[in-house]
């Protein structure tokens, strides 16, 4: 119905190619689906679903309150509209990672990330994290890795250990994560290029760098990241930042002038939003009922 072309085997082919290229993924965040459609059409490589985002968007902290459920339904949505493959956050993999894996690969899902944190985890840019000891993160990473059935399916291993047990410690973490079967590497909030640089050189996976904003890591140019050898760049929450503060300015905006004509320049307009959601395409599939014209509508 949403005139996807390529099925989940294909994406997760694609995404496994495209990691061989040596070309650094730039890969948005994607707060609901119709944002995932407007990824792909401007021509990013992937679609990521961040468990901050989720949490935000249920109105929780990112402190672990979401379920498997939450993130699987959302995650299904999301990757069902795009031909881009999806790479989702399933924290510290939920009361079964067995189960996660399986649930998420059956909904089109091409990859996912797991991280080494407490189950009440916290946003990876927070003080005060806790950590599961390498051996506990090692048995989830081997559950996520037995549980996948389609060889392309990526585990990724994000590690929080660096502000907790320093880099060097956190390095030696995803050397066992490597071991244990995780493809690629996620090492949060590392801070400046030296940091990223050193990560680098000790470890031969593929690497993710995250470039959320008002974090503790300094905000690089992907062509610099790939200078430095880094796989894939992730914006996670840059557009639910963007939606909401554009949301609130426009709600202050009617709630202070009583009407919306001041801010319609700042609106998607709904010619804009119909060839989004591909008003005239569902013509093809029933012209007695399906029979739009969308020219004339702004």
């Amino acid at each position: 119905m949403h005139f996807i072309i390529k099925k989940p085997q294909e994406k997760r082919e694609n995404f496994n190619k495209k990691l061989k290229s040596n070309k650094i993924l730039r890969v948005p965040g994607a707060y609901n689906p119709l944002s995932a459609k407007l990824i792909e059409e401007i021509g990013y490589d992937a679609v990521y679903v961040s468990g901050g985002v989720m949490s935000n968007d249920l109105g929780y902290p990112d402190i672990g309150l979401t379920t498997l459920k939450d993130v699987s339904n959302r995650s299904k949505q999301i990757a069902r509209v795009t031909n881009l493959p999806t790479i989702v956050d399933i924290d510290t993999g939920f009361k079964s990672c067995r189960e996660t894996i399986e649930k998420l690969e059956n909904y089109g899902i091409s990859a996912v990330h797991i991280e080494d944190q407490i189950e009440r985890k916290r946003c990876g840019h927070l003080e005060n994290k806790e950590l599961i000891s390498t051996e506990q993160m090692i048995k989830k990473i081997r559950d996520c890795v037995n549980a996948k059935k389609d060889k392309n399916f990526k585990i990724i291993a994000r590690s929080d250990a660096k502000s907790v047990e320093g880099l060097d410690k956190m390095i030696d973490r995803c050397k066992s994560y490597i071991d244990a079967g995780a493809e690629i590497i996620f090492p949060e909030a590392l801070e400046d290029e030296n940091e990223f640089e050193k990560v680098r050189k000790s470890l031969s996976s593929y690497l993710l760098a995250n470039m959320t904003e008002f974090g503790k890591s300094k905000l690089l140019n992907y062509k610099k990241l790939e200078n430095l050898g880094y796989n894939i760049v992730l914006y996670p929450v840059t557009t639910q930042r963007l939606a909401m503060k554009n949301v609130e300015d426009g709600l202050r905006a009617i709630f202070a002038d009583g009407h919306q004509n001041n801010i319609i320049d700042k609106m998607q307009t709904r010619k804009r939003l119909y060839e989004l959601v591909d008003y005239e395409k569902y013509n093809s599939l029933d012209e007695k009922i399906y029979n739009f014209n969308t020219d004339g509508h702004e």
